[in-house]
């Protein structure tokens, strides 16, 4: 990934102050994803931002028709690079710390891995990746577990895997 890709983090709601150096983990995460999924990235721009339940719900209605929050939206950009002009903006990776930490607990992760294997999907989401059928999902999944297991986070869907 180029110095040119500039990635920016805003962190909107105070849950996210609790976990360790936040914006590092986000990042950090992004970077990773932007790598495998466009390795030959020159020149853009993301934007993550750690947002919390209401405002993820909020846009989850007005965008998706789904009144209730979600732990991450992804919003690709329509921009396309001109000869000369600006860099593309590559979209907008947003997540909700509520449903971020309570569904960590529910499956007795780490926050922190969580929090970066759902930015790692988001920024996949911008790069055309999808899991709305099982051959997608597994492209996608296998995909998320090669970079989440590059940061030295363990496989997520290892439970998922494990026959019943």
């Amino acid at each position: 990934m180029s110095a040119r890709v500039e990635l920016v983090v805003s962190i909107e709601n105070d849950g996210w102050a609790s976990l360790d150096a936040p914006e590092a983990l986000a990042l950090r995460a992004a970077k990773a994803g932007l790598t495998a999924a466009s390795p030959e990235l020159d020149a853009g721009t993301l934007t993550l931002v750690l947002s919390g339940d209401d405002e993820v719900r909020e846009l989850n209605r007005r965008w998706r028709g789904l009144d209730k929050p979600t732990n991450v939206l992804s919003f690709p950009s329509e921009d396309e690079a001109f000869p000369g002009g600006p860099p593309p903006h590559f979209g907008d990776v947003i997540l909700a710390w509520e449903t971020v930490a309570r569904e960590a607990e529910e499956q007795n992760k780490p926050i922190a891995d969580h929090a970066s294997h759902l930015i790692v999907h988001g920024v996949l989401h911008l790069f055309g990746y999808d899991h709305q059928d099982d051959a997608e999902a597994s492209v996608m999944e296998t995909l998320e577990t090669r970079i989440l297991g590059e940061l030295g986070i363990p496989d997520p869907y290892a439970m998922d895997r494990v026959p019943a």
